[in-house]
């Protein structure tokens, strides 16, 4: 990961801290039955990071680490629209 080498560890954080967040704002809510608002928020949440990651890689010339960014930003906006689309709760 070289982009872990070019960031504060501060950051580096943050970002493994967003991530556990919208995986978990997209698994509780429906595992607990509670607060069903929070998964497109997480899903769009989760996309932002993703685009991050996209343009980061893009920035330092991994495209051959663009896949796995670019298939969970894929997901999370499907979630994101269904759930505040017509499949909202």
């Amino acid at each position: 990961m070289t982009w872990a080498a070019d960031v504060t560890d501060g950051r580096f954080r943050t970002t493994g801290l967003l991530e556990v967040l919208g995986a978990l704002g997209l698994i509780l809510p429906g595992a607990l039955g509670i607060a069903p608002m929070v998964v497109p928020l997480a899903a769009t949440g989760l996309a932002l990071t993703m685009v991050g990651a996209i343009v980061t890689h893009l920035r330092l010339g991994e495209t051959d680490r663009l896949a796995v960014p670019i298939i969970v930003l894929a997901l999370a906006l499907f979630v994101a629209i269904e759930r505040f689309g017509a499949h909202s709760l």
